[in-house]
């Protein structure tokens, strides 16, 4: 059975009343998934959100809504899907919340990247935070010959200044909301302070959500991966395994750079997987 829905919550669930049987629903990652996920849930026998990095079977031959959909069908019968976590553990103000202090974050860095470079352009030094403060900004300012470029650099002023009081309020509700739940316990990890520990409840959520820990240290990108080929060579009639590989650094994501903290890999690995199985809302 194929059909065409709007995207409307009533619409949907008047179609999924009209089905019979175990319901098992599947769609990728993207923008509405939280909304259908919890839309589906209490609905359906079981909502599997995929990733779409792990379906090559949907890059294979021509593509289109209903060739995809019909393909990810193929695949969730055949339990070849990746899920992607989602699930209520209690912190979705928490994660909100720190998505948006990330990406103001990221956009105040550009603004500033953007500033020095406009002052480079000119053979202007800037180096140092002196350039971003509001008491010698004419200072700066005044070194700029061109009309326009000084406009520009006054609006990228403006810029930083909004960015920055955004910055700050975001600052601050993402620590009042952290001091809700037990994440604070994550500060006894040595070079744990509040952002971070607010951050990496936010991004993990639940330990119970990995099977065992090296999935936690695979997921913060603290574990190590090998790649080989020839696993297994023939010395006279004798079948021998090849040389180890030594492994390399696992991919990189946004947790990485807030695990990358400890030059000792496993210990951290260990302290961060006890503290959120201490700190997690399921307990």
């Amino acid at each position: 059975m194929e059909s065409i829905l709007e995207t409307k919550a009533a619409t949907i669930l008047q179609f999924i009343h009209g089905l019979r049987g175990s319901l098992h629903v599947t769609f990728e990652e993207g923008t509405c998934v939280a909304w259908l996920h919890d839309l589906f849930k209490p609905q359906v026998t079981q909502v599997l959100v995929c990733d779409p990095r792990k379906n090559a079977l949907l890059k294979v031959g021509n593509k289109s809504d209903r060739i995809d959909s019909r393909k990810l069908a193929e695949l969730l019968r055949s339990n070849l899907l990746r899920s992607v976590y989602h699930e209520d553990t209690g912190i979705r103000t928490v994660k909100e919340i720190a998505r948006s202090y990330m990406t103001i974050s990221k956009d105040l860095t550009r603004v500033m990247v953007r500033l020095k470079a406009l002052y480079r352009s000119w053979a202007i030094p800037c180096s140092g935070q002196q350039v971003y403060a509001p008491h010698h900004r004419a200072e700066w300012l005044e070194k700029i010959t061109e009309a326009g470029v000084r406009r520009r650099a006054e609006l990228y002023y403006q810029q930083f200044d909004a960015l920055l009081l955004l910055h700050q309020q975001a600052r601050q509700d993402l620590l009042a909301e952290s001091r809700k739940h037990n994440g604070t316990k994550l500060r006894q990890i040595p070079s744990i302070g509040p952002i971070r520990a607010a951050l990496l409840l936010a991004l993990i959520q639940t330990p119970y959500r990995f099977r065992i820990k090296r999935q936690l240290w695979s997921y913060c990108g603290l574990a190590l991966e090998t790649r080989k080929s020839g696993e297994y060579r023939v010395v006279h009639g004798q079948l021998k395994r090849a040389k180890k590989v030594k492994p390399s650094a696992g991919s990189t994501r946004t947790i990485t750079t807030i695990s990358k903290i400890s030059s000792r890999v496993r210990p951290f690995g260990l302290l961060l997987s006890r503290d959120l199985s201490r700190c997690s809302t399921r307990l």
